[in-house]
């Protein structure tokens, strides 16, 4: 048992001489040459209140007041950071070998500020012309330390970047790090508040002192806030600041995604990412501030796109050239999710009058090339599809190149306008179109059976579809082949002046068809409607009010007693009343008004030929007497009275020389 005794008592000196020799230490002192030595390293202030002194439990080593760092002379907030305390916990025994083992290192509520001068100056970096003398390769730069645990509590860090306008805060930050070694892997946990959003941060470095050192090292990173979460897994780098590796995104909370970016949530509509947005591929950030995603799988609610793209940060907005490929697309919610159908179309009680918020369109400036095996757009469903999107300062424009749509194809531009507002506009050439079906999705109408071409330029302004139908200009043609208006017997009217040839089972077919059209604040005008049929012809005009879905159109069909055209009957047709419930009459009163008017015009007619006729038998009989008892005789080309004056002239010269002749036989 001596020798147990001999080595607690051993054991017991030892620890006697280590505590007395801690509190033997003249700290105020140390305290003292620390903070002269770091006001000569960095240029900046650090000043400790109270105390510093040594603690034994429950580490062995010092815990400091509270501590201020002073902040580069160009900025406005006083103080660089700030903490209300930090304990520091020593490993003597590897301190006395040489090396420097960190067992714990607390900071109690710091407040840390970083600035970005307008300049590009930095307020974390010292040395040079930031003042102090610290530079690359001084003494004690790059020793090497471990860190058993470090840890923050209650802390605040504020980003200030002048040069771009921008501000970041993040709060209540408690965060834990761990370095066993150097030269090896890190591992750091953070929980915070930024801009209000509650976040949490895991990462994994392999190498620390690279990482410190500001080379690209490999890293894992898992963000998380709200419901969203980013990992990262690849390279990453801070001086400069750099990364390349595999991202995965689920970005379902977009809210908190937006308030971390100091941001409003983009009301982003269904299929563009109002549910869900989900993002993995390989992603290089590089130190010119671009990005670069390849082979990128991206999910926008139920839409499922295959992404290379370009992004770049710097300039006044950032500016996205995507190369873009997909299946089937569903963007029904552009035009409120009401094309034809059961409830939308004609069906519905009117165009939806919700908000359409196009402020994401100036978010970024954007070239997407895009090709799509079908897009539904609500009240369109294309096909196959290749298109562009050149993006400007709120202004889409989308250069439709190649799209196939109701068996036939479209082409031509489609403008959205979000400058101050929002306009539509376009030029398009539909050809040989199916449109039954084209017509079922714009409107619900699905009684005219055809292949037709349709050309229509047009503008609307209105930040609702009800608006932009209401505000609605342009123009347009329509040509259609053969084909059936079904619902509408329009001979049988015309053969048994009956309105009721119309319902179920009733139908006109004809041969061709022919329209153009302008259209004026929502209101289609025509005039030069023209179709042909079996025993039929007809020609139209009226309107058709596209913002109230009202129609006031007549008709002017005629039934054709022969296949030659000859014979036959005309009775105009009224179309009147609402799209979803149209009412059909025949215009009786319009036929005798018409009938009265020809009469008139006949009438007036026969009495101008009668009055003609009798002006000239009475310009024959003058003539005639003329001739008889007056003598004159027209010449050729020579009018009555010009004759008359003629052979009044005549008599008076022969009367003159009758006189001059006795005159001078007198003499």
């Amino acid at each position: 048992m001596r020798w147990v005794i001999r080595s607690v008592l051993a054991l017991g000196l030892l620890v006697f001489l280590a505590v007395a020799a801690l509190f033997m230490v003249p700290t105020e002192r140390i305290a003292r040459l620390a903070t002269d030595r770091f006001d000569s390293i960095t240029g900046r202030s650090l000043r400790i209140e109270g105390s510093v002194r040594p603690t034994l439990w429950p580490t062995l080593g010092v815990r400091t007041g509270k501590i201020t760092i002073s902040n580069a002379d160009w900025s406005d907030e006083p103080q660089m950071l700030s903490a209300e305390a930090l304990d520091i916990g020593i490993d003597m025994a590897a301190l006395w070998g040489g090396d420097v083992r960190v067992t714990g290192l607390r900071a109690i509520r710091p407040r840390i500020v970083l600035e970005r001068a307008t300049d590009g100056r930095e307020n974390w970096v010292f040395g040079g012309a930031n003042g102090g003398t610290a530079a690359p390769g001084m003494a004690g730069e790059g020793k090497p330390f471990t860190l058993d645990l470090a840890e923050v509590t209650g802390a605040e860090v504020l980003f200030i970047d002048h040069a771009a306008g921008q501000r970041f805060a993040a709060s209540d930050i408690n965060a834990n790090l761990r370095v066993p070694a150097f030269a090896g892997p890190a591992q750091m946990a953070l929980t915070a508040r930024m801009n209000g959003t509650p976040l949490s941060l895991k990462a994994t470095i392999a190498e620390f002192a690279g990482f410190l050192e500001g080379r690209a090292v490999g890293m894992k990173l898992v963000l998380t806030s709200g419901g969203a979460e980013v990992s990262f897994d690849g390279r990453a780098g801070h001086a400069p600041l750099a990364a390349q590796g595999r991202v995965n995104a689920d970005l379902a909370d977009m809210a908190a995604i937006a308030a971390l970016a100091g941001m409003a949530r983009p009301a982003l509509p269904q299929g563009f990412g109002a549910r869900s947005v989900n993002l993995a591929g390989d992603v290089t950030m590089t130190e010119a501030q671009t990005l670069h995603l390849r082979g990128g799988r991206l999910g926008l609610d139920g839409n499922a796109l295959q992404v290379d793209a370009d992004l770049t940060l710097s300039g006044a907005r950032p500016a996205l050239s995507a190369q873009v490929s997909a299946g089937q697309l569903d963007f029904s919610s552009v035009s409120g999710g009401q094309g034809g159908g059961a409830s939308g179309g004609v069906k519905a009680e009117g165009w939806p009058r919700e908000a359409i918020d196009v402020s994401a369109l100036s978010a970024l400036d954007a070239t997407v090339a895009l090709s799509a095996e079908g897009v539904n757009l609500g009240m369109l469903r294309l096909g196959p599809t290749s298109a562009k999107l050149s993006l400007d300062r709120g202004r889409a424009v989308f250069d439709l190149r190649q799209i196939a749509a109701y068996d036939g194809s479209v082409s031509g531009q489609f403008v959205v306008n979000g400058r101050g507002g929002l306009s539509v506009g376009g030029d398009l050439k539909l050809q040989s179109l199916s449109m039954q079906p084209l017509l079922t999705d714009l409107g619900g109408y699905d009684r005219l059976i055809g292949r037709g071409d349709l050309a229509l330029k047009f503008l609307a302004v209105g930040n609702s579809i009800d608006a932009l139908m209401h505000s609605l200009s342009g123009n347009g043609s329509i040509a259609l082949g053969k084909g059936e208006l079904r619902g509408l017997d329009v001979a049988g009217m015309l053969r048994n002046l009956d309105p009721g040839y119309v319902g179920e089972g009733q139908k006109t077919i004809f041969d061709a068809a022919s329209a153009s059209f302008t259209i004026e604040k929502g209101v289609l005008s025509n005039d030069d409607l023209s179709l042909g049929a079996p025993y039929l012809t007809a020609r139209g005009s009226g309107q058709i009010d596209l913002g109230q879905r009202l129609l006031d159109y007549r008709l002017r069909p005629t039934a054709l007693a022969a296949a030659d055209g000859s014979g036959g009957i005309m009775v105009p047709l009224l179309i009147t009343g609402t799209w979803a419930a149209p009412k059909f009459r025949l215009d009786m009163e319009g036929i005798a008004r018409e009938r009265l008017e020809a009469e008139a015009k006949e009438l007036e007619a026969r009495a101008r030929a009668e009055a003609k006729e009798a002006e000239a038998r009475a310009k024959a009989e003058l003539e005639r007497r003329a001739t008889e008892d007056l003598g004159i005789v027209q010449q050729d080309g020579e009018s009555l009275e010009d004759a008359a004056r003629r052979r009044a002239q005549e008599a008076l010269e022969a009367e003159a020389t009758r006189a001059l002749g006795r005159l001078l036989g007198g003499n």
